[in-house]
C-alpha cells in the first residue's frame, strides 16, 4: 500500500507546482501615448482642452510654431533638469507633443508616459505635416 501513498503524493506535489506556475492574472499594462494625426490634433486644439508642447529647438520655434504651445526643447534638457522641465506641464489637461517631424515627440511622448503623465498625443509628422494641411 506504501507504493501508491507514494505515487499519490508525488502527483499532489506536481499538481501543486505546475497550479502555482499558472497565473490567472496579467500583469499591469505599460502606460502609453497616442499617435494622432494633423487633423486630430487640430480637433483638440479647436477644442481648448489640451497643452500643446513643442520639444523642436528654440531656433526651429522662432521660425514658426503652433499658436499656444510651449516650448521645452527635449534635446536641449540635461538629465538632470528633466524634473524641472516637468513641472512646466500640467498634469491634468491633455498633453499633445509635438516636433518637426515626430522622432523628438515620439521620446518626449514616451519620457511624459514613464515620468506618470496619463492624456499624452504624439503629433505623427510633426510641424511639416501641419503645415502641409494647410494649418497656420
Amino acid at each position: 500500500m506504501k507504493p501508491i501513498y507514494l505515487i499519490i503524493f508525488v502527483s499532489f506535489l506536481i499538481l501543486v507546482i505546475i497550479s502555482g506556475c499558472i497565473s490567472t492574472t496579467k500583469p499591469p499594462e505599460k502606460a502609453q501615448y497616442t499617435d494622432i494625426s494633423v487633423q486630430q490634433a487640430k480637433e483638440m486644439i479647436d477644442s481648448g482642452e489640451v497643452f500643446i508642447l513643442d520639444v523642436r529647438t528654440q531656433g526651429e520655434y522662432d521660425a514658426g510654431h503652433i499658436k499656444g504651445s510651449t516650448l521645452i526643447p527635449v534635446q536641449d534638457i540635461p538629465a538632470q533638469e528633466l524634473d524641472k522641465a516637468l513641472n512646466k506641464i500640467p498634469r491634468d489637461k491633455k498633453i499633445l507633443v509635438y516636433c518637426k517631424s515626430g522622432r523628438r515627440s515620439t521620446q518626449a511622448s514616451e519620457i511624459l508616459v514613464n515620468n506618470g503623465f496619463a492624456q499624452v498625443y504624439n503629433m505623427k509628422g510633426g510641424i511639416v505635416e501641419w503645415a502641409k494641411a494647410g494649418y497656420e
